[in-house]
């Protein structure tokens, strides 16, 4: 596993969520980029616990400054797409992270080269690397553009 954030206190890699497993710091930590991947299928859940993970994940990235996400969800093998996909994408389209996330845009609308994914590189020029996974479009990611919130709104 590899780690994007490093604990504020005693300088080793860490995860966003949770306490740091070196010293015990209950701080947030100090994040090596502004984009993060956020694999909800890891440990197969069911796909209300990765709904539920991924509330938690926009609420602790809105705190670290994260201005994107890329979602991993799977497309499933049904050959319409898996449960876990059909929930974020239906909550998203129903704006239930609508104080989070100021936009959003699913993996098979944006294959390299396209409006949608030109859009994306203007937007946020550090998604290019995690864009290269969508050559031909990739049905199980989402591309999440997170809003700026206040610190005020965190209090």
């Amino acid at each position: 596993m590899t780690y994007s954030f490093e604990c504020l206190e005693c300088g080793n890699p860490r995860g966003m969520q949770g306490e740091c497993r070196q010293c015990g710091s209950q701080d947030l930590p100090v994040s090596h980029s502004d984009t993060i991947v956020l694999n909800l299928k890891l440990g197969s859940p069911t796909a209300q616990e990765a709904l539920d993970r991924l509330t938690i994940a926009l609420r602790r990235a809105s705190e670290l400054g994260i201005k994107a996400m890329i979602l991993i969800h799977g497309y499933g093998a049904s050959g319409e797409g898996g449960r876990i996909k059909q929930v974020i994408h239906h909550a998203l389209d129903h704006h239930y992270f609508s104080d989070r996330v100021e936009q959003y845009h699913f993996g098979e609308h944006t294959a390299f080269g396209s409006e949608a994914y030109h859009a994306l590189l203007r937007r946020r020029p550090s998604l290019k690397g995690h864009l290269k996974h969508f050559k031909e479009g990739n049905a199980g990611m989402t591309v999440l553009l997170l809003a700026t919130v206040s610190k005020n709104c965190l209090e």
